[in-house]
Formats: structure tokens, C-alpha cells, sequence
């Protein structure tokens, strides 16, 4: 699962967003109805335009429920009880899986 957050981009698509998550585009309609924290904007044709803040949440209810096996209900309420906790968290698991992947890198360049 990776989506590139780009600086100059304020809006994804349903199937950018599918796509990078790799899961089929009605799973981030059914979380987006599921999830408070979830708050696409909605276009002219009435599809849904993910902000990056929208992309960060779903990273984080990706990792909950499919990374780390929680229910719905259980990722629901461990957001509400500690999501800037959880937030800090997995932006600290991510910022060193990414310094793993550099210092692999590294190692196979000797």
C-alpha cells in the first residue's frame, strides 16, 4: 500500500485511492460510510475526491483493520480513544520502514 501524496495535488479519486491501497474501490466507499474521520469532498457528478487528510486516515484504518486484524467496531473505537496516539504511532512505523528499505538499499550497493 503506497500513494504518493503529492504537494501540488488537493484531491484523489475513489480509484486513485483503490488502486494504491489495492482494494476494490467499493471498499473505500464502505469505509468512508463507516468512518467518521472520512470526509471526501463530492464533484459535480457526485464522486467522491479524497483529500491528502482523507488519504492519511485511510492509511491509518487500512493499518488497523487489515494490517493489524482489528474489527470495524474495534478500529472505530481504538480511533476515538487514541487517534493521535495511533496517528504518531504508525507515522513513526512508516518513517522506519522507510529508513529500513534506504539502509537495505544501501547494504546490497556494498
Amino acid at each position: 500500500m503506497h500513494i504518493e501524496l503529492s504537494a501540488d495535488k488537493r484531491y484523489y479519486s475513489i480509484g486513485e485511492v483503490a488502486k494504491a491501497f489495492e482494494v476494490n474501490a467499493s471498499l473505500i466507499r464502505f469505509w468512508d460510510n463507516e468512518f467518521d474521520i472520512l470526509k471526501p469532498k463530492k464533484n459535480a457528478k457526485g464522486n467522491r475526491m479524497f483529500t491528502p487528510e482523507d488519504v492519511k486516515n485511510l492509511q491509518l484504518i487500512f493499518h488497523l483493520v487489515k494490517e493489524r486484524g482489528f474489527t470495524l467496531e474495534g478500529a472505530k473505537t481504538h480511533l476515538k480513544e487514541g487517534q493521535k496516539k495511533t496517528l504518531d504511532k504508525f507515522e513513526i512505523i512508516s518513517k522506519l520502514e522507510t529508513i529500513r528499505t534506504q539502509l537495505t538499499n544501501i547494504k546490497n550497493q556494498l
